[in-house]
């Protein structure tokens, strides 16, 4: 494998990190309001990501500063190119991370109904807006010669990128609800339990759908052909044993199986990318691929090194986070933390 190859998978590890957790991050803040009906049991449902969300986030800033080291015409192109969508984005992000801090910094109720609120709102549109990118990522963009993006922001807004942006969004909150079942006690572990049975229909219906439409259109699944669907049906399987199991009350193993499923998809987009990263629709020869996007040989070996020391470093950590604060959380005010 050549150091090409290698930071072409190692950034794809680090996308599927971040959906992965950041996943069921999003999921838990767009279920916030939902299932949690009360001031005590909302605190009690931002306790279970209280010491993980920002943790969760470096995993998207650690895969976009990888993608300009290592692929730095990849990353010109995909961040000037899709830059409204990366800005709104960046405002959700910032606005979820305002209202976490912000919410308890007054005790009104309509202050902390309010920003929570915005967090449900901001998780939302972030999940979005990620379905909306890695979908016009395998579809193909307007991409000319000089590796610009020729289009406009609506030309990202197509049916097959928004039913993208859906998908993303209900597999999320089917995640999020599985780890609140598994982080919750009492009456806020039912609604939770109850929200992953709402909700999985549409997660797999979108799903499903999505990459129906990337196959049965023009995208990089059907190009590379019917091997290219092997992942997408397994997440497909993941996310279909993941609800029986939910069903059964086997919380650990229906977050563990709907884990799978993110990663299942994120792996079959950087598969059926590969070995291109981005995918020009105005002509194939125009394709940002590992090779023509690629920094130099030396840059590679340099940043290889330092990833191989300082990556098992960050996973032990974080690891060890979740380990300190593997415990339930209970909506009881005298033990809850503002």
């Amino acid at each position: 494998m050549d150091l090409n190859t290698l930071w072409f998978v190692l950034i794809a590890v680090l996308y599927a990190g971040f959906f992965f957790l950041e996943g069921f991050d999003f999921g838990v803040g767009m279920l916030l309001p939902m299932i949690g009906k009360k001031d005590v049991e909302r605190r009690a449902i931002i306790n279970t990501i209280g010491p993980h969300w920002d943790g969760n986030e470096v995993w998207l800033i650690v895969a976009g500063g990888a993608t300009f080291a290592a692929f730095p015409h990849w990353y010109a192109t995909l961040f000037s190119g899709f830059y409204l969508g990366m800005f709104l984005l960046l405002l959700a992000l910032i606005v979820r991370g305002v209202a976490f801090e912000f919410r308890s910094k007054i005790s009104s109720p309509g202050w902390r109904f309010g920003w929570d609120w915005a967090i449900a709102v901001a998780s939302f549109v972030a999940s979005f807006l990620l379905g909306v990118v890695f979908t016009n990522l395998v579809r193909g963009v307007p991409i000319d010669a000089d590796m610009q993006y020729t289009g406009t922001f609506l030309t990202l807004l197509n049916p097959v990128s928004l039913l993208g942006g859906l998908a993303v969004v209900f597999v999320f909150i089917f995640h999020g609800a599985n780890f609140l079942s598994l982080k919750l006690t009492e009456g806020p572990r039912v609604k939770a339990h109850n929200a992953a049975v709402r909700n999985f229909p549409a997660a797999l219906i979108f799903a499903v759908g999505l990459f129906a439409a990337l196959y049965f259109t023009g995208s990089a699944f059907s190009e590379k052909g019917a091997l290219t669907l092997v992942l997408p049906l397994l997440a497909a399987a993941a996310l279909v044993l993941s609800r029986v199991l939910g069903g059964q009350k086997k919380e650990g193993w229906a977050f563990i199986l709907s884990s799978a499923a993110v990663v299942f998809t994120v792996a079959a987009i950087f598969i059926a990318l590969f070995p291109n990263v981005m995918i020009s629709s105005t002509d194939a020869a125009y394709n940002l691929t590992i090779h023509n996007a690629s920094s130099s040989p030396y840059t590679l070996k340099v940043m290889s090194i330092v990833a191989a020391i300082m990556v098992p470093i960050v996973l032990a950590y974080q690891v060890w986070t979740y380990w300190v604060f593997r415990k339930r959380v209970k909506a009881d005010p005298k033990s809850l933390t503002y």
